[in-house]
């Protein structure tokens, strides 16, 4: 009796959690904010290729934290005598031009290009967030000027503009982020001020004025909070973009450098044995290919989730 008691008190409970989560009227703030999520969460599910982008997402994060315990081999270790081998049980996916493990390698591998991504987000989303704000609030000479720079950051193409800042300063894993920074930030600024010139005109932004609020005050607390969901589904989008433009960094020799396992570093390593060992630059191509694919795909089931025009 007891043990039946016991077995129904978690359907009680998960049955109590969706009543609470679809109530009709929220008894306070919270249960409303808790609501949205949930429905935003339905909303995400209903998106079978989002999910998929997620599900091979949380693979990739999971390759990356767990690298040295899911490797098989030292990433660095050379074995020419078992160099320009195919998969085998030994070497899951075979060896490389100089004999190291490509499984390992691609583990590892991860951690440098999620590395890459996360920290290019990181500078690039508050950079373009403020600027465009910024312009798209005050307007006047301060909305031309910077927006005549996005204009001549936009006429490069990322990928060239990427090239010409990590040349000038220098080959490396941090430059390259730099670099991709620098080229990546213009679109979020745009977005930004987008955002913002429709933003500016609502009612509650001309009653804070009438408050006496700075435009500082103004476009930190209340503009900015309202373009960050767009603007969070554009970085997310972006990714692709940033992932590939730090694999063709690395193709070039201007990124990681070896011996680092770098997934673009490792197609061009590859790419002179394509012909008789095609999986020797496949395999990384393909990690880069599914990776970027993922970010896509999770960037529409996020705009379809937070970008209210689009319900």
């Amino acid at each position: 009796m007891t043990d039946s008691v016991n077995k129904s008190l978690p359907t009680r409970q998960r049955s109590a959690l969706r009543s609470w989560l679809s109530a009709p009227i929220p008894a306070s703030p919270f249960q409303a904010h808790m609501q949205q999520i949930w429905l935003q969460w339905l909303r995400f599910c209903a998106n079978h290729s989002a999910l998929f982008g997620l599900l091979v997402l949380l693979v990739v994060l999971a390759a990356a934290l767990f690298a040295p315990w899911l490797s098989t081999h030292d990433i660095f270790n050379q074995d020419l005598t078992n160099r320009l081998q195919p998969p085998t049980a030994q070497h899951w996916l075979g060896t490389d031009e100089l004999g190291r493990d490509i499984y390992s390698r691609l583990l590892h591998g991860a951690r440098i290009t999620l590395y890459i991504a996360a920290l290019t987000a990181v500078i690039i989303t508050p950079l373009g967030l403020i600027i465009g704000t910024t312009a798209g609030y005050l307007g006047g000479w301060v909305d031309t000027v910077l927006m005549r720079l996005v204009d001549i950051f936009l006429a490069f193409p990322s990928l060239i503009l990427a090239l010409a800042f990590v040349a000038a300063l220098g080959p490396g894993i941090d430059n390259a982020i730099i670099a991709i920074s620098l080229s990546s930030w213009p679109p979020i600024a745009r977005l930004a001020r987008a955002e913002t010139l429709s933003i500016r005109k609502m009612d509650y932004i001309a009653a804070v004025r009438l408050q006496g609020a700075s435009s500082w005050h103004i476009i930190l607390r209340h503009i900015m909070p309202m373009c960050l969901p767009s603007v969070v589904v554009r970085v997310t989008l972006n990714m692709a973009a940033i992932i590939l433009t730090a694999a063709g960094l690395g193709f070039l020799g201007l990124g990681a450098q070896a011996p680092s396992p770098e997934w673009g570093a490792m197609l061009a390593s590859g790419r002179e044995f394509m012909l008789n060992n095609g999986w020797i630059a496949a395999i990384p191509g393909l990690a880069i290919l599914f990776t970027s694919l993922a970010f896509n795909l999770l960037g529409d089931g996020l705009r379809d989730v937070m970008d209210l025009r689009h319900e």
